[in-house]
């Protein structure tokens, strides 16, 4: 048992810390028109885009953990909202920046993943992810956020055990595309829900209460993360 161990864990760091030969471009484009078919058409968003509240409310709850705020929950609900709850002082560059976190994180996790995909790290992606997620799910609090976050875990963790490399290395660039086509839209939609009067609790409103500038401010800053984001990390997956 012990010589399978000491056999097993050296090849299990070399799949982590080693590199993994890039895909052909027809599965990068194909990955990339797959993305495409889940975010723009409006019937297949509204499933979809439970995955990118997951890092949207992912992002909330890190940030609140490392500027020292004490993370108490996350929920997530089937309509694809969120909630993150923290404790601390109230305003602050600790709440600013977890407030912030919120609609920037998926398009930054999708250039993170961007860059690693560049770097041919493709099987550490997979296992960061996962490992992100099992962080995740300690902190959900209520069934349909344990079992969204649970599926979207095991589906990484399957993929990154018992899929040959040519599947894995479509699946990372394919939730990659993902991260940072859905990344886009949300700001857009949170511009137009505010444009007809609604959203007024939103992340970019409450950044405004807490830094007096207006939620325009906030929204444009959301906005050129995700386009920004998406033109880097495009670029760095296309090879380009």
């Amino acid at each position: 048992m012990d010589s399978i161990a000491a056999l097993a864990l050296p090849d299990l760091w070399d799949r982590l810390t080693g590199t993994q030969s890039d895909p052909d471009l027809w599965v990068v484009l194909a990955t990339l028109v797959a993305a495409l078919a889940v975010v723009v058409p409006h019937n297949l968003w509204r499933i979809s885009r439970n995955a990118i509240t997951i890092a949207h409310e992912g992002g909330h709850g890190l940030t609140a953990l490392l500027t020292g705020r004490q993370l108490t929950g996350i929920r997530l609900h089937s309509d694809t909202s969120g909630l993150t709850l923290s404790r601390g002082k109230p305003h602050g560059i600790g709440m600013i920046l977890t407030a912030a976190a919120g609609y920037t994180a998926p398009p930054l996790l999708g250039l993170g993943g961007a860059a690693l995909l560049g770097a041919g790290r493709i099987t550490l992606l997979l296992w960061l992810a996962t490992a992100l997620l099992v962080v995740m799910l300690v902190m959900i609090r209520n069934a349909y956020g344990v079992l969204t976050v649970f599926l979207a875990g095991g589906t990484f963790l399957l993929v990154s055990w018992l899929a040959g490399p040519q599947v894995q290395a479509a699946f990372a660039y394919a939730v990659v595309w993902f991260l940072l086509l859905g990344g886009v839209r949300p700001a857009f939609e949170l511009q137009a829900k505010r444009s007809r009067g609604g959203a007024g609790d939103s992340d970019a409103d409450q950044l405004s209460r807490l830094t007096h500038l207006p939620a325009g401010v906030w929204l444009f800053l959301f906005h050129t993360v995700s386009l920004c984001s998406l033109i880097g990390g495009g670029r760095w997956l296309l090879g380009m």
